[in-house]
């Protein structure tokens, strides 16, 4: 049995994408917590869960990160499985890049506040990311 190998689609160049903004996010928490070490405003051992610490933004970042863990394996499932089975078209190319955009957008969204507009803003990109994931399935589904 041999195996297929494919190059860097654009599916894949996003899913690529994805991670790489999903560690940028990481860095940021990183980095607002040893700025807060530094600056003498916190220790380090003040970071374990159930402690209170950090702003309201610190904690919005650290949802937009976390809410980038829960949906990456759903966008890396539909994206390898259209990879795996040779399914390239135009279509998933143009729902990978959107998919994309509308979740860097969500993040930004989260990242900039905490009031009704911004969370407003931030459900229609999930709804956009939504209907991309739907739409990958749907062409795995035709192409397979």
């Amino acid at each position: 049995m041999t195996v297929a190998t494919y190059g860097m689609t654009t599916p894949l160049w996003c899913l690529l994408g994805f991670v790489a903004w999903t560690l940028c996010l990481l860095l940021a928490i990183g980095a607002a917590r040893v700025f807060q070490v530094l600056a003498g405003k916190a220790q380090a051992t003040d970071f374990t869960a159930g402690v209170p610490h950090g702003s309201d933004a610190y904690w919005r970042l650290n949802r937009a990160h976390l809410n980038c863990l829960e949906n990456l394996p759903l966008f890396a499932t539909v994206v390898l499985i259209a990879t795996v089975v040779g399914i390239q078209t135009a279509a998933l190319d143009t729902l990978a890049r959107v998919f994309l955009a509308a979740r860097i957008g969500q993040s930004l969204a989260h990242l900039s506040s905490g009031s009704a507009l911004a969370v407003n803003v931030r459900f229609g990109f999930f709804l956009v990311q939504f209907f991309c994931l739907a739409g990958f399935v749907l062409a795995v589904l035709r192409g397979s």
